[in-house]
């Protein structure tokens, strides 16, 4: 079955209903905006956007553009990480001349993976008021269409460009009992899989889940032995923006992981490091550079 939408604007009354709420001036109003599909905003998010003096945003020709689809036009100030602490102090002096800003960034929730902290901790810090409005994340979407069976999840956003670094940071995720959340632009797609199936191992679940709301969403779910095939059977597959879901640790995995550090702290109270590293990855099965940076740690606890 199929539904026509009246030619009149769909849900007036609550239209009139939003745009009679309160909206408190000299406040910063972060606003979510669509990650693809423009029908993904709330009526409050549009109701803002109208009655806002200014938008600050990540880049103003692609804000122009999203604007203009809903019929709106503002004043919009440049507002990225390269000048985010000068644009923080403009939108401050602003907010407290009793002015309305909105926060979007170029897709999805300011703040999270994209600029828009420093902005919010200096309006805080000036003893202004910071309103957000929910709506859409390219995280959280991933995460309900995933069906990883986890009741919690740990955002890490970005992995870091250059491999070793890359290495390390997922290293330090290996025990985490959580859904892990990342970001990865599609040119990096398939060395960020490759990473992720050499130190997780080949049996964890990953999903991809590729151009969220546009017109070629793809949601694949494999072990992560599967991952890097699955990224090379299509070309199209290493372009559009990725979030990437990869199944937490295992309380087994816990507990193995409890056990190493039992073997390092006895080790360590003996040899030098990088030996007793080096035992214990003979002894465990565990990855020695991985049980090197725990020594570390452990050593500096002690």
């Amino acid at each position: 079955m199929t539904s026509t939408l009246p030619n009149s604007p769909p849900f007036p009354s609550i239209m009139q209903e939003v745009s009679q709420q309160v909206y408190p001036l000299s406040t910063l109003y972060v606003v979510a905006t669509p990650i693809g599909n423009t029908g993904d905003i709330t009526l409050r998010a549009l109701n803002v956007l109208s009655i806002a003096d200014a938008v600050a945003c990540e880049d103003t020709r692609n804000t122009a553009q999203l604007l203009h689809r809903y019929g709106l036009s503002k004043e919009l100030i440049a507002a990225h990480e390269h000048n985010e602490r000068e644009a923080a102090a403009k939108l401050v002096s602003r907010l407290q001349s009793g002015q309305r800003i909105a926060l979007v960034s170029d897709a999805g929730t300011p703040a999270v993976s994209d600029p828009g902290a420093r902005i919010v901790d200096a309006v805080r810090a000036a003893g202004l008021r910071v309103m957000p409005l929910p709506g859409a994340s390219a995280a959280v979407s991933a995460l309900s269409a995933g069906g990883l069976l986890h009741d919690r999840f740990y955002f890490v956003g970005f992995l870091p460009v250059k491999a070793r670094q890359r290495e390390q940071v997922l290293e330090d995720l290996l025990a985490v009992p959580a859904t892990l959340v990342f970001y990865e632009a599609p040119h990096r797609i398939a060395e960020t899989t490759a990473a992720l199936a050499k130190v997780f191992g080949p049996h964890r679940q990953i999903v991809f889940a590729r151009e969220l709301t546009k017109l070629f969403e793809e949601i694949h779910r494999c072990p992560l032995q599967e991952a890097e095939a699955w990224i090379a059977a299509d070309s199209n597959r290493e372009k559009g923006e990725y979030v990437l879901l990869v199944e937490g640790a295992t309380a087994a995995a816990s507990a193995d992981d409890a056990e190493a550090d039992r073997i390092l702290s006895i080790l360590i109270a003996e040899l030098p490091v990088k030996q007793a590293a080096a035992l214990a990855a003979q002894i465990s099965g565990k990855k020695k550079n991985a049980l090197y940076e725990r020594a570390l740690q452990l050593k500096q606890e002690t």
